[in-house]
């Protein structure tokens, strides 16, 4: 039996162009925009959840303090690259991603009602999952793990959070959403599981290493060191709530900067090459 060159076409592993990868961002924005509210918001939590256990997976990794900053950094930012794996290969909503849905905007496929509606819902329901997940693993008391040093760990990132600069923050919010939402990309271009997962290793590490503030993750992070350090670690008020909010509206802010910058310059270059 001949195989036909369409169904070729159809099973090809090859990764997607970029001006077909740009389409198809359009496309997931119109879905996404159109996705019922409950579903969006179920879908949102797990997401959070899924980003909370990168965080898990990074400070315990975290919690054997004898090891160099180098290693630290890389293999830290390899065990976090966990999240955005669930979330890509299992399916979910996550707030930083979908500021790529920009691109179905900007062709006018979805309205702002719809962009702001989506936004909206992720970020609430990120949080919600984050919270979950946080209070899930801490009653497994992985924070006592290596006498306690995991929970050090766990403080110790959320207060280098909430202690720097505003200038700073919304900087590393900008340029951790440009590396995940070019992971996100490389996600839309992949047709396998390998592609995915390969495609995100490098760009989520890199913002891992460097120490940029995604708002999700922080939204697992922050809780989670500002109860442990009600809870005895690290120096006493280390972490304030007001911190962890200040935290994630500017982080949120430079994520959606970050994330306007990567899908309108993809979208301003294929777009009209699409078209033609």
């Amino acid at each position: 039996m001949s195989i036909e060159k369409e169904d070729l076409a159809v099973v090809s592993p090859d990764a997607l162009a970029p001006a077909a990868t740009e389409a198809k961002a359009e496309t997931v924005g119109i879905t996404k925009a159109s996705m019922g509210a409950a579903k969006c918001f179920v879908a949102a939590m797990l997401a959070g959840a899924f980003i909370g256990f990168g965080g898990m997976y990074f400070c315990t990794f975290l919690g054997d303090p004898t090891m160099p900053f180098a290693v630290q950094r890389m293999v830290g930012g390899i065990c976090f690259c966990l999240g955005l794996t669930l979330v890509l290969c299992c399916g979910a909503e996550l707030f930083t991603g979908n500021v790529l849905m920009i691109c179905a905007k900007s062709s006018g496929k979805i309205s702002w009602k719809g962009l702001f509606r989506n936004w909206g819902i992720v970020w609430v329901g990120n949080l919600v999952g984050s919270l979950l997940a946080m209070f899930v693993i801490y009653m497994t008391n992985l924070q006592g793990m290596n006498g306690g040093a995991v929970g050090a760990a766990f403080v110790s990132v959320a207060a280098g959070k909430v202690a720097l600069e505003p200038a700073t923050l919304f900087f590393k919010a900008i340029m951790c959403n440009v590396l995940v939402c070019l992971a996100v990309w490389i996600g839309f271009s992949g047709k396998t599981i390998v592609d995915k997962v390969i495609g995100l290793l490098f760009p989520i590490s890199a913002f891992v290493a460097c120490g940029f503030e995604h708002c999700v993750a922080n939204m697992f992070f922050l809780p989670m060191g500002l109860v442990l350090n009600l809870g005895g670690f690290g120096a006493a008020g280390a972490i304030t709530l007001g911190g962890v909010v200040y935290n994630l509206v500017l982080a949120t802010a430079g994520n959606i900067v970050g994330g306007l910058v990567v899908g309108l310059a993809y979208w301003f270059i294929y777009h009209k090459k699409q078209e033609k």
